[in-house]
């Protein structure tokens, strides 16, 4: 079939055998495409674990669920990844939006792909009135931040998310620092908290609890270890 040129041939280049067979493959690929975007079928059966949460700025305890889907079961590649959340509670206060979020974040579960970012989207979030300390001095700026410390749980428990922590030689420094520093102020009367904490202790930036004290000079966290001078 004749094909007629219209514009000015500016290159031409022959086409090899190895072209044409390079262009039919890519064809056969792009035919063959497996769609991952597809929402994943709901088993009979799923593993979870249940949270209880109970916080200052609700009457009752919130219970939150999230089940598992168990992919590769029975090969060495058996791993679980989240599929559904529920939240559950005798107060319905805020029955609506947590029934809203929950079935937004189990269909975002039943996408596939990567679901961490919902922790830090849901930890960002900031109550207009203030947020609240939970027990052991760790401030929590909202109840939906708190949810997504709960996922983040969970995630770090199915092995999605890297436990954070010290290692233990960071570990054994930050104890010995905490029992030096808690001998020392024991004799002038001073108290500690609950969590064995100074009680004049200052909110650290960096772990959100009730542990950063004055030592040598500098302000350095008795929990997470963070100091101002490094």
């Amino acid at each position: 079939m004749a094909i007629k040129i219209d514009k000015k041939i500016t290159a031409y280049k022959l086409v090899t055998d190895e072209d044409k067979k390079a262009t039919e493959a890519a064809a056969a690929a792009a035919t063959n495409v497996i769609q991952m975007g597809e929402p994943l079928s709901r088993p009979d059966m799923l593993v979870g674990n249940t949270y209880k949460i109970k916080t200052p700025v609700t009457e009752h305890a919130l219970y939150i669920t999230i089940n598992d889907v168990i992919m590769n079961q029975g090969t060495p590649q058996e791993h679980r990844r989240p599929f559904e959340i529920f939240i559950n509670s005798k107060n319905m206060e805020h029955f609506q939006w947590i029934v809203a979020l929950t079935r937004v974040m189990s269909a975002v579960f039943r996408k596939g792909g990567d679901v961490t970012f919902l922790v830090e989207e849901l930890k960002s979030v900031f109550e207009p009135s203030g947020g609240y300390f939970k027990k052991g001095g760790k401030f929590v700026p909202s109840l939906v931040a708190e949810i997504g410390e709960v996922v983040e749980t969970h995630l770090q428990e199915i092995g999605m998310l890297k436990k954070p922590g010290l290692d233990e030689h960071q570990q054994k420094l930050v104890e010995e620092k905490k029992a030096e520093y808690l001998e020392k102020h024991a004799k002038s009367g001073d108290e500690s908290n609950d969590e064995g904490f100074p009680k004049g202790a200052q909110l650290c930036k960096k772990c959100n609890t009730k542990a950063s004290i004055l030592m040598d000079g500098c302000m350095t966290c008795l929990n997470c270890g963070d100091s101002k001078c490094g």
